[in-house]
């Protein structure tokens, strides 16, 4: 036990699971954005042909899981099991994608903390030797979680600029044992060498337009948990991503830990400030469990195959909150975790 956990809060893996592969998918409001160039597939149109929007995400979902098969060239059936959510009541989109895949299936529900989640799931069945090859998933969609959370889209509803964009995307990680592995397809190994879970922290904030206020503090409390038990600082990773703040959380974040001594002004980047640019009118950034789950498995996944990142922490944050604890007037709980992500085998 000892030798797989430091402190209370952070698991270690022995065995380095290995990411094979990695496929991401974009929306097409998404693949005009600054990223367009690192996805491995955008949607020509967010409905793709489908009867509903539910119907959408689901089949982006599949497409992508059996996009990452391909690329790795293994059949369907090798994996073991596949960790996915998203944030449609009662998983969905996972659900319903994977039911004609055959693949046993976990769903896990963490809202846009989902990415990380399953990567630290997936990582530690690879790790324990349950699994040969695990997948990890996560998707959303703009037009499905508008329908749930908000308002239908035919309403026209505004907006204020502190309110932010759910990503139409998703992505998905294949992990396998790294001993004894043949090669690694092309370029550098990418293992995941721990995690440290998120605990809930609710700060009383109820506004479902600041949701990046409302998770900011769980990022917080989740890198500052991972430095202290870890033993490192802002400087050891090449780059610090948290998942779907936007500008006001990403901004509350490195308030917070520079005043608990830790400078993030120098690696620290939000994946919701990334996928759209500044001239798309989304407001304070994106959202969703597709936002670090594409920029993870696409922009981040490729920088470290080539070479150009080394040592990443992808903190994956998310807002616990339904369409009932919203009527009822209930805080938004926040949730975060960091999932430590390198090119070479180094233990914390």
């Amino acid at each position: 036990m000892a030798d797989n956990k430091l402190g209370r809060q952070t698991v270690t893996f022995k065995k380095f699971p290995q990411i094979y592969m990695a496929f991401s998918t974009a929306g097409k409001k998404e693949g005009q954005g600054p990223l367009k160039n690192w996805f491995d597939s955008v949607l020509e149109d967010d409905k793709i042909g489908q009867r509903t929007w539910e119907e959408a995400e689901t089949k982006m979902l599949k497409d992508t899981v059996v996009g990452a098969v391909r690329k790795a060239e293994i059949d369907k059936h090798e994996i073991d099991v596949i960790f996915s959510g998203d944030l449609i009541n009662q998983l969905m989109s996972s659900s319903y994608a994977v039911r004609e895949m055959g693949i046993p299936f976990l769903g896990l529900y963490g809202a846009c903390s989902t990415m990380s989640e399953s990567l630290i799931m997936a990582g530690a069945f690879v790790n324990a030797g349950y699994s040969k090859y695990a997948a990890a998933a996560a998707s959303s969609h703009f037009c499905t979680a508008e329908r749930q959370f908000r308002m239908p889209l035919a309403h026209g509803n505004q907006k204020p600029p502190s309110a932010q964009l759910t990503v139409t995307g998703c992505g998905c990680a294949l992990l396998r044992e790294s001993e004894g592995a043949a090669g690694c397809c092309e370029g550098k190994p990418v293992y995941v060498t721990g995690g440290t879970i998120g605990k809930i922290v609710d700060k009383g904030i109820n506004d479902t337009n600041m949701m990046g206020a409302a998770m900011a503090p769980a990022a917080v409390d989740t890198i500052e948990t991972h430095f202290i038990e870890t033993g490192r600082g802002p400087e050891y990773y090449d780059m610090i991503f948290t998942g779907d703040l936007g500008k006001i959380g990403k901004d509350i974040v490195k308030d917070m830990l520079g005043k608990k001594g830790f400078d993030m002004t120098k690696n620290y980047e939000d994946c919701g400030c990334m996928i759209y640019g500044e001239d798309q009118d989304a407001h304070s950034g994106g959202s969703g469990c597709g936002c670090s789950g594409s920029v993870l498995c696409g922009y981040i996944f490729k920088n470290m195959k080539s070479g150009d990142l080394k040592n990443v922490l992808v903190v994956s944050t998310g807002a616990l909150l339904s369409t009932i604890s919203t009527q009822q007037g209930e805080s938004i709980p926040g949730i975060a975790h960091a999932v430590a992500i390198s090119t070479e085998k180094e233990r914390f």
